[in-house]
């Protein structure tokens, strides 16, 4: 007993003197920009001579673990210079650096010309970042900068066409992506039925496409993530920028509040094609409009606490003389409180309101219908930098869901309609979750991840009881499915659980180096859902309603698996990104013949609990340097949904087989570039080039009472031709902005440069000469030419 006793005292004797003899010190700060004191998202420091290394996150922090001694340190950021420096390191040490865009040398500091690199060492993919920089670049419609518009550029990411809101994700629903702006969530991402982004490009500081191998601190879609972050405001100088185009114009102010330690941002921007409309004596009942304001309050209270309040209001007005009225937008807030607990362990703690309201005033019939979804988020968010090598995040997030189907009600006394609440929902989400990465050897990096979400439907509730528990009944005779019957209906209390799920989410991701410029990666993750948009057309419209999971409504359940091969090429000048994926979803809703969604207060009595599944492969040449750069990605992919009957004798929705899903699109080709003639002229261009979307067409006809009837075979076995179009924009820079305050630019575009007339849409109509069916192509887009002036003082 006592020689185990001296071997285990030994042992931690020599450990103990093992750790004093390489005596290891933490090296970390806050990355900004020179100019602004902006925090800088996925700047990459690294010791060369050790080959360790690691990113500022989110919020602008790094952390290093490092033996005691003389470092060189090598900082380098897409779009700022690269700089080198040496530091002495005795003691746990706080940095904070500031990168020039510039490339004037500063004291002590060289400075290099940073090259944009295809993250080889890091087991993150199925990732895409885009700068706002570059986004500006691109052309776009009307003129206007998109952000949403921009990642439909890359591999994977479709729409379902033009004027259409939302995107799709490798084969997935506009619904099962979540897209967060300073962390609140946003329901409805466009402006103008799809025209435009929610997003000013002017407040936006970062984003970040996950398409899978989605971090553990990420849940509630099953699809993708979409994370934006707006700008924390310019503490050191005043400044405004804005731009004036077409059809709308935005501006934006910032400044310091306490000059290095607080700032202000404000910024909106609006439309106005609606009041040309008013000088046609046809259209003067008309309008279609959208206005937004986007606002934010940082301050720093000490070395590691500092204070934000983000803000997002907007509003779409879309007016049809005095038949009706539609109003939609979102309204969020956030406050946010980051703290640094020691030089290793960062906090970040928020409180988010997130609202969308969306209404309809029919004065034809003489009612309003208004409805939305509110939600009160409180999450607690940790990164322990454990080591060089070894880091932990963890958290808890906790949600409150308010939903209400709509409240019909008479728009004026001389209607007799009696007002109605549908039944309001209510629900309680609860996430904790914890991440790690850590580096096994020089060549493998893992990421390990387990999310463990937890959901309530909560009363005050009524729900409608049915036979076999089937809210949805199949009719044998006529081989169709019917509206249930209730039999009878419970009340719950406020608070009082409806039904619970929960999960766990496993997240694995690992990168595989085979040498300096090139890895093998994979990745793994499962993702719960457990709010829907109920809507049966292939892009969201600000009608849809969105509903939580219950007794009848199933949370979907999302595995996938993503396998890579990516490379730098020529010291980064050029990268190449490779992935082939898997995903399957359990639970994805399907609809019944005829189904009726809007102001439905039973919609389980026409949906089903299908499944989907997509997989493709996707590859993106990037070329990161000269005056030519940009990319090409190429998508070869397919996405299915299948909903088989519930019994032997029930036939299934499409014959219980396999059908193409709305977002299917076979082949997706996108080629960006952007070329710097000189210091005044900067020239861009993108071509897009889809499958058709899938549709169903009718395959027959028949005569009932002299009116000639379509009869619809099988579900989406058809597709509109082919999508595609060119655009092009060139943008002048005076020569003399240099020496201004003043400065501006001119931007010249064209979208569709060759005229292609999209199928947004095909109808089929009876012809009054021949009785037959015709079908009828709706374009919405030509040749669209614009000019936009934009500027900054």
């Amino acid at each position: 007993m006592i020689t185990k006793k001296i071997d285990a005292f030994i042992i931690l004797f020599l450990i103990c003197l093992t750790s004093f003899s390489q005596e290891r010190f933490t090296l970390s700060g806050t990355i900004t920009d020179f100019s602004n004191n902006e925090t800088l998202i996925g700047v990459h420091i690294y010791i060369p001579a050790l080959k360790v290394g690691t990113y500022t996150n989110k919020y602008g922090f790094y952390s290093l673990t490092l033996p005691n001694g003389e470092h060189q340190l090598r900082i380098n950021h897409f779009g700022y210079q690269e700089v080198e420096k040496t530091i002495l390191l005795e003691e746990n040490t706080k940095d904070n650096l500031a990168l020039n865009e510039n490339s004037e040398e500063l004291q002590e500091v060289l400075i290099k010309e940073v090259r944009y690199k295809t993250n080889i060492k890091s087991p993150e993919m199925s990732v895409n970042k885009l700068s706002i920089s570059d986004i500006k670049k691109m052309p776009v419609v009307l003129g206007e900068v998109d952000v949403l518009k921009s990642i439909l550029l890359l591999p994977g990411v479709t729409n379902a066409g033009e004027g259409a809101s939302g995107f799709n994700v490798r084969g997935g629903g506009a619904d099962q992506n979540l897209i967060l702006l300073d962390e609140a969530t946003i329901f409805n991402s466009s402006h103008v039925f799809g025209f435009f982004s929610v997003f000013n490009p002017d407040a936006i500081k970062n984003l970040k496409l996950y398409k899978g191998g989605i971090p553990a601190r990420y849940g509630g879609r099953v699809s993708s993530v979409l994370d934006i972050y707006q700008k924390d405001g310019n503490s050191k100088e005043f400044h405004v920028n804005g731009g004036v185009g077409l059809i709308s114009s935005r501006i934006l102010a910032e400044g310091p509040i306490v000059k290095n330690k607080g700032s202000f941002l404000i910024g909106g921007r609006a439309s106005y094609a609606h009041l040309f409309l008013k000088l046609s004596e046809d259209q003067k009942g008309n309008a279609a409009y959208f206005y937004d304001l986007n606002t934010k309050l940082s301050y720093k209270l000490s070395e590691n606490n500092s204070l934000f309040l983000s803000g997002y209001f907007g509003r779409d007005v879309f007016k049809l003389n005095e038949i009706f009225m539609n109003t939609y937008g979102n309204s969020i807030l956030n406050l946010r409180w980051s703290h640094l607990y020691s030089d290793k362990l960062f906090a970040n703690l928020s409180l988010i309101y997130s609202d969308y309201y969306y209404g309809l005033d029919l004065n034809f019939v003489g009612f309003k219908w208004n409805s939305g979804i509110k939600n009160y988020t409180v999450k607690y968010d940790f990164e322990n930098f454990i080591s060089d090598k070894f880091k932990l995040t963890y958290g808890l997030n906790g949600i409150y869901y308010e939903f209400n189907p709509g409240i019909i009600k008479p728009l004026s006394d001389e209607f007799t309609i009696n007002p109605e609440q549908l039944d309001k929902k209510y629900a309680l989400a609860i996430s904790p979750y914890i991440g790690s990465e850590s580096q096994l050897s020089k060549r493998i990096t893992v990421y390990c991840g387990l999310r463990f979400s937890m959901f309530y439907r909560l009363g005050a509730s009524t729900i409608n009881l049915y036979e076999n528990n089937n809210a949805v009944v199949f009719n044998s005779d006529m081989q169709i499915y019917e509206k249930g019957t209730p039999i009878s209906t419970e009340y719950y209390k406020k608070n009082k659980v409806i039904e619970s799920y929960n999960n766990l989410e496993p997240r694995f991701s690992i990168s595989f180096q085979l040498n300096d410029d090139a890895a093998l990666k994979a990745n793994y993750n499962r993702m719960a859902q457990y709010l829907q948009l109920v809507s049966n057309t292939s892009s969201p419209t600000p009608l849809d309603v969105w509903m939580p999971s219950d007794s009848y409504i199933k949370p979907q359940i999302a595995d996938q698996v993503a396998v890579g091969y990516f490379r730098n090429f020529n010291g980064g000048a050029y990268s190449l990104e490779t992935e082939i994926y898997y995903k399957k979803v359990k639970n994805r809703l399907d609809y019944i013949d005829g189904a009726n969604l809007i102001a439905n207060d039973a919609i389980e009595q026409v949906i089903l609990n299908g499944r989907m599944r997509a997989y493709g492969l996707e590859i993106m040449f990037k070329k990161n340097e000269g005056k030519l750069n940009g990319w090409i990605s190429y998508t070869l992919s397919k996405s299915e949904q299948q909903t088989p009957g519930r019994t032997p004798e029930e036939t299934g929705i499409n014959n219980g087989q396999w059908y193409n899903s709305a977002y299917d699109k076979l082949h997706n080709v996108a080629i960006t570039s952007a070329y710097n003639l000189n210091a005044k002229w900067t020239f861009g261009a993108n071509f897009v080039l889809q499958s058709g979307q899938p549709v169903s067409y009718p395959n027959s006809q028949y005569e009932y009472l002299g009116i000639t009837v379509p009869s619809y075979g099988l579900r989406n076995e058809n597709r509109l031709p082919a999508y595609h179009h060119l655009d092009v924009s060139a943008t002048l820079t005076p020569t003399n902005n240099k020496n201004r305050k003043w400065k501006g630019e001119w931007v010249f575009s064209i979208y569709n440069l060759y005229n292609r007339q999209n199928a947004a849409s095909i109808n089929f109509r009876q012809n009054a000469d021949t009785g037959y069916n015709e079908a009828v192509r709706t374009s919405i887009f030509g040749i669209v030419p614009a000019v936009s002036y934009n500027f900054k003082f």
